[in-house]
């Protein structure tokens, strides 16, 4: 009786009609099952927009593009008014959603704008987008006065730019005319905040006109400042000034992502060096400092970057400092946001959306583009009316972030058309879930069958409450046709599927533990047994991640011993390696795992958190915490240290005690060097091997101390007349044991008993001049020289004796005489001067009445010798010249002034050859006789050079004829130069070639070009 009821109670279920349901809502027409249109969503949306103010664009195009369907229309609003595209003289137009404005006018146009896109399905709101003008304006046409600066200090000169809009400029500086840009180094700085020009330390070379360049990059126009003249006044000797910080960056506030730049600069003498450091930790690693110091730029900055940065300007007269506050914030970020979701009529839902960012920020909601005044979006009983457009907004002060999503509540009755009950297997012994998941709302009510049976919950049966059917402890006789019945307030439906029980997996051969050496292989077993119509796959992982064969094949093989066997060979293992292997068997319908420990010996982990925790001038007491031993005991520690002197090499340092036990987390450093800054770290070692370094130490400086190193190279001498110059060879910086670090100069002549005492305040000096009236010449002087800081005085140099600089020559060259030897040399002579200083003569020699005494030409002599030849002077002129004496003081006097006259030019004109003539061994060269111009000298005589064709040297003949008789060469070619000799020199030559047995051509070069062909003639013999 029982089973014939449960088989009528089928038949009803099987055989109710799907739409035989009660009064119900009617749904809206866009929710039926032919519905597959969907509501905006953005692809495009409005940016912000700048338009120059002298654009020769006439319009500008607001970007609005929604993706739907049916397509979506647009509207647009400026502010809170909405924009009427068909007004009578409107400059609005709609191309697609995009908005255009045409003739844009600054009281009308400018403000901000918002897109909205909508269809039958909702509308959504875009973000808003400004429209500005950009604009530039002219400097002002005032005269910028001249500036004058004392050689050695420090200048500012004004940027003062003009009106602009947007904020951001960029700026450049030139030099009295464009495109002189000027150079930016160690001495000169350009803000890139204010655009002032900065110069730390004149110079004479900064003397001339300077104009400041401002440019827009969002409009690309640039315009320049009038010119401001920049005088430097001498100053001797130049005056030394302390760093004097003028550009100082100021608090910042910077977005996650950005990067940014601070500025610091000085003025001073010597230019400052400028350096820059984090007060609550060490500079990021994102880090570069520029433009010669005067830029920290921060990269990616995050979080962690912000704090107090503080910049330092340092030179020998002392030291300037700022520090302000980085702040990094972030622009809103999505944590949660909602997504386009599909909802029962009468069901709970609500939407979520949360956002990170700093400040927090804040939420709104917008549905179909209103705001709704709401914290959060909770439904307690969905209805027709709630489907829609919802837009979520994220806003804080650094910008605003939208997330969109479409809401479609629907009813319907059940159905399994796009999801039916499937064919499912499972393991014997197993679980197994068979789902059932129709498309109903609301949600149906369910019931099973197996076959014709009717299924209840038992204890090992259970009908979930998204109306799957779970089983536990599987068995064959489980196996069969399941069916799922839905039914809700509109419907009924049901859907059949069946299920297959395989056997079930098994470890045959579980994983051992294992314990291995750093570089040594290891093998983890793993076989399994499995329902034989079934593929099985073996998975391996470490610590619960999955270990990719492919990706890490170097390190990990799998051993091809057939498809039941899954065992993993680990190859040269290193520490990494070590932790829990899990090898899992895995077929389509189960898995089963067995799980063994891998153990890697190896050498020590890098030690932690090493720290100094006392300090004196020359030790340091270091602290840290052991790093793993990787199962083998730590047996000894090294501690490695590097200065600022050494960049980036760690030397081992010497420690007490002298060997660190591997039981210890304590040892001191000794023998360094006070006031050095010094960064540490901490290596262990085991038996097998030495591990990788800590992580540095912050950085520290050790205590000050007295110098205890003298400058070395101590000696001098020479200079300018009642001087005594002392030179030495400075110490170096990681000597100088404290601030204010100095030298002390002691002098005293040799027979004298009382040191006189200098000091200086520079650590970069190495040399001293001291002047008096009262120094003798060549004079011995004993002289030491020794360091100071602030905490005191070092010991002395060794003691050089060194000579006070000689005097000048206090005479004049006598019986200064000369004579002329050609027109363009002479030669001068004079009585040596009787003075022992001497180094030796200066002959000046100029043309008289036409060069000026500064441009005269100048001969140096050395003292031994009396005369000199004087060379390149014009032909046929008058010149003056004079002698003085000169040594390592200064020049003497000059002899009385001499005048001297050159000979007038040879002539110009070579010889012209008239005849050749054989005369048994020898030939007969005739030529005509040279006429001189007027202002050339008259002929003396001809010089005839006879030499051999590539020869520069030969056989020279002087004669007052006209003609010469040379040997004739019995072979070879020979060259015959004739040129006419005065006593202004030799004239231009003529050439003729002669070879054995008759000559062959001949040429006439001018002085004016060896290269002009005067004459040839061609002889047959």
């Amino acid at each position: 009786m029982l089973r014939l009821t449960l088989l009528l109670h089928l038949l009803v279920l099987l055989l109710c009609p799907a739409d035989a349901s009660m009064h119900r809502e009617e749904v809206p027409d866009f929710y039926g099952d032919e519905a597959t249109g969907y509501g905006p969503v953005f692809e495009e949306q409005p940016v912000d927009s700048i338009y120059p103010e002298e654009s020769p664009e006439a319009k500008i195009t607001m970007s609005c593009r929604a993706r739907a369907s049916p397509p979506a229309t647009y509207k647009w609003i400026l502010g809170d008014d909405e924009i009427d595209l068909t007004a009578e003289g409107s400059h609005y137009s709609l191309v697609g959603g995009n908005l255009v404005i045409s003739n844009l006018i600054k009281t009308k146009h400018v403000g901000t704008y918002t897109c909205f896109a909508s269809n039958m399905y909702g509308t959504i709101r875009s973000t808003e987008a400004s429209v500005q003008i950009g604009y530039l304006d002219l400097f002002s046409s005032e005269e910028r006065g001249t500036v004058y600066i004392k050689e050695g200090q420090g200048i500012v000169l004004l940027c003062a730019p003009p009106p602009h809009y947007p904020d951001e400029l960029s700026f450049r500086w030139i030099l009295n005319e464009f495109p002189t840009f000027i150079p930016l180094d160690k001495r000169r700085f350009i803000s890139q905040t204010t655009g002032n020009l900065y110069i730390s330390k004149v110079d004479s070379s900064d003397r001339g006109n300077y104009s400041c360049i401002a440019s827009s990059p969002s409009i690309s126009k640039s315009v320049f400042s009038n010119y401001i003249p920049l005088v430097p006044l001498a100053e001797r000797p130049i005056r030394k000034y302390p760093a004097d910080l003028k550009v100082k960056f100021p608090e910042t506030t910077a977005l996650a992502g950005q990067n940014i730049t601070l500025e610091c600069f000085a003025l001073g003498n010597p230019v400052p060096e400028i350096r820059w450091k984090k007060k609550d930790g060490q500079l990021p690693p994102n880090h570069e400092v520029g433009m010669e110091g005067a830029h920290l730029h921060l990269y990616n900055v995050q979080p962690k970057d912000g704090g107090t940065y503080q910049c330092e300007a340092v030179n020998s007269r002392g030291k300037d400092y700022h520090a302000a506050l980085v702040s990094v914030e972030a622009f809103p970020e999505w944590t949660e946001h909602i997504s386009s979701t599909e909802k029962d009529l009468s069901s709970d839902y609500t939407m979520s959306c949360k956002a990170s960012g700093k400040p927090k920020p804040t939420i709104r909601w917008l549905q179909n583009g209103e705001l709704i005044d709401r914290r959060e979006m909770r439904f307690s009983s969905l209805a027709f009316e709630d489907s829609g457009m919802y837009q979520c907004i994220a806003e804080n002060r650094h910008g605003v972030i939208y997330a969109n999503a479409e809401l479609r509540v629907f009813a319907c009755a059940p159905t399994f058309e796009h999801n039916p009950v499937k064919r499912v297997m499972a393991a014997r012994n197993g679980r197994v879930v068979i789902e059932c998941r129709p498309k109903a709302a609301p949600k149906p009510n369910f019931s099973w069958s197996k076959d014709t049976e009717l299924l209840f919950n038992s204890t090992r049966v259970f009908i979930l409450e998204d109306g799957s059917l779970e089983i536990l402890n599987v068995t064959r006789a489980d196996e069969g046709r399941y069916t799922c019945f839905a039914e809700n307030d509109r419907g009924k439906a049901n859907s059949t599927g069946s299920l297959l029980v395989t056997e079930s997996t098994k470890i045959t051969l579980a994983p051992s533990n294992s314990d291995v050496k750093v570089g040594e292989n290891s093998w983890m077993q793993c076989a399994a047994s499995h329902d034989p119509s079934l593929d099985i796959t073996f998975i391996w992982s470490l610590d619960g991640r999955v270990i990719d064969l492919h990706k890490e094949s170097l390190h990990y093989e799998r051993t091809p011993n057939g498809s039941s066997n899954g065992e993993l060979l680990i190859k040269s293992t290193q520490l990494k390696h070590a932790g829990r292997y899990t090898c899992t068997a895995q077929t389509p319908i189960d898995n089963v795992t067995a799980s063994a420990h891998l153990v890697v010996r190896g050498p020590p982990g890098a030690p932690g958190g090493v720290r100094v925790m006392n300090k004196s001038d020359k030790n340091v007491t270091l602290q840290w915490s052991r790093g793993a031993d990787n199962h083998s005991p730590i047996s000894k520690y090294t501690i490695q240290y590097r200065d600022s002197f050494s960049k980036d090499v760690w030397k081992n340092a010497t420690t007490s005690p002298v060997d660190v036990e591997g039981n210890t987390e304590m040892a001191t450093v000794v023998d360094l060097f006070p006031w050095v800054e010094y960064e540490f770290r901490v290596i262990a070692t085991n038996l097998l091997g030495t591990g990788d370094p800590s992580s540095p130490s912050p950085k520290e400086i050790t205590l000050q101390s007295v110098p205890v190193v003298a400058p070395s190279d101590v000696g001098g001498g020479g200079g300018t007349s009642r001087e005594l110059t002392i030179t030495w060879t400075p110490v170096q910086p990681q000597y100088f044991y404290g601030p204010n670090f100095g030298y002390i100069v002691a002098f005293k002549p040799q027979d004298g008993l009382e040191w006189s005492k200098v000091t200086l305040a520079d650590p970069q000096a190495k040399r001293y001049v001291h002047k008096s009236p009262s120094i003798p010449p060549l004079t011995a002087f004993q002289v030491k020289v020794k360091a100071f800081n602030g905490e005191g005085e070092g010991p002395f140099s060794l003691t050089a004796v060194i000579y006070s600089a000689q005097d000048a020559p206090s005479e004049a060259p006598a019986s200064v005489d000369s004579r002329a030897l050609s027109a363009t040399e002479a030669i001068v002579w004079w009585l040596p001067l009787s003075q022992g200083n001497l180094d030796g003569y200066q002959v000046k020699y100029w043309k008289y009445q036409e060069d000026s005494e500064g441009g005269a030409q100048r001969v140096t002599v050395p003292g031994r010798e009396n005369h000199t030849r004087l060379e390149g002077m014009k032909p046929d002129s008058l010149y003056l010249l004079e002698i003085r004496g000169y040594n390592s003081a200064g020049y003497g006097p000059a002899s009385e002034r001499l005048q001297i006259r050159t000979k007038k030019s040879p002539p110009s004109q070579p010889p012209k050859f008239i005849g050749q003539k054989l005369k048994g061994q020898s030939v007969n060269i005739a030529w005509e006789p040279v006429e001189p111009l007027p202002n050339e000298a008259s002929i003396d005589g001809y010089k005839v050079l006879y030499r051999q064709q590539g020869h520069s040297t030969g056989t020279l003949y002087t004669t007052s004829r006209r003609y010469i008789d040379l040997p004739l060469p019995a072979d070879g070619n020979y060259v015959v130069e004739v040129r006419a000799h005065t006593e202004g020199g030799d004239g231009a030559v003529a050439k003729i070639h002669i070879t054995g047995g008759g000559v062959m051509a001949a040429q006439s070069l001018s002085v004016l070009s060896l290269l002009l062909v005067v004459s040839l003639l061609c002889l047959n013999l």
